[in-house]
């Protein structure tokens, strides 16, 4: 065996179990940041209730049922009349400060966009940005945006192009519905091609041979 082909053997072999391990090692560095972060509610509690001096050890993982249950609970308070009104106030007294308005307002509406609307989300297009001849991958958050359409005179789709590799950022973008192109892409897949860069390719749907 040749020193070149041997080379590429001992490359491929690297690949393949870097292709094994690294997203395992992904894994475990995502759950085990998200279980730490989550036991750091129990530091909320008093001491003496805290899991480590109740049981005399620490146990990971008890941080997440406790928010699990502080996310419940919290949820069953603010549903109710007395629980809306403290909400209203709360929400009052952010609105007078400056900064955490600014902050709070943009994270409270795009929440409310992604868990409490039906339609948010639910279709993945191509359009073309930043500039005509470059397309981008996006979300339609809404199908006809009213003021911008009377505007232009043509009605704009509200897309939404998230930024590699966060797809948490990005741009939102009025497009006219013209020019948006409906994609055969599932949004998990979408999410996948923008977290990996594009290094993760969705695979085309295959098309059904027809009977002759």
């Amino acid at each position: 065996m040749s020193a070149g082909r041997r080379s590429w053997s001992l490359r491929r072999y690297l690949v393949g179990g870097i292709l094994i391990w690294l997203p395992i090692l992904a894994t475990i560095w995502v759950v085990r940041f998200i279980l730490d972060l989550m036991d750091r509610t129990l530091e909320w509690l008093p001491p003496q209730y805290r899991p480590e001096v109740l049981l005399g050890f620490r146990l990971p993982g008890l941080g997440l049922v406790f928010a699990f249950v502080l996310v419940l609970v919290t949820g069953l308070l603010v549903t109710n009349l007395i629980g809306r009104q403290l909400v209203a106030y709360w929400e009052e007294l952010l609105q007078r400060i400056p900064l955490v308005r600014s902050v709070y307002s943009g994270v409270k509406g795009f929440a409310e966009s992604v868990l409490s609307s039906s339609h948010s989300f639910r279709k993945v297009v191509a359009v073309e940005y930043p500039r005509e001849g470059l397309w981008s991958i996006g979300f339609v958050t809404a199908e006809h945006v009213e003021e911008v359409s009377a505007k232009t005179g043509h009605s704009q789709v509200c897309v939404f192009v998230a930024a590699a590799p966060n797809p948490t950022s990005g741009f939102i973008v009025f497009v006219p519905r013209s020019r948006v192109i409906e994609l055969d892409m599932s949004i998990d897949a979408a999410m996948k091609m923008i977290v990996t860069c594009g290094v993760v390719m969705p695979h085309p749907a295959r098309e059904e041979t027809q009977p002759q």
